[in-house]
């Protein structure tokens, strides 16, 4: 496995215009090289006979039938609401604009 040297990092830096110092060039060179090697294991993981799946298990949806049932009136509706103006919820005005 080929490691990422000092003047390919300080190529990326160069192309991505960050100003790093000696230090740092040593320091990505290692952690990018990390990143790779970590890219390479997954890759030499995939194999043909393995189907390309978004979660690690498999997911089925569970639907119910679509039953039409009874709603509130609009008497029921309103009668828990702290207060009700022609047959509605009156709140608060919480912008200044006029109406």
């Amino acid at each position: 496995m080929a490691t990422i040297s000092r003047e390919e990092v300080a190529h990326l830096a160069r192309l991505a215009r960050l100003a790093v110092t000696d230090d740092e060039l040593d320091t990505f060179a290692g952690q990018l090289d990390v990143i790779l090697q970590a890219v390479a294991q997954v890759g030499e993981v995939a194999a043909v006979d393995v189907p390309p799946t978004s979660h690690s298990v498999p997911l089925t949806n569970v639907f119910r039938d679509d039953v039409v049932v009874p709603g509130l009136t609009r008497d029921e509706a309103l009668s828990g609401a702290p207060d009700a103006e022609e047959h509605r919820f009156r709140v608060p005005r919480i912008l200044d604009e006029e109406a």
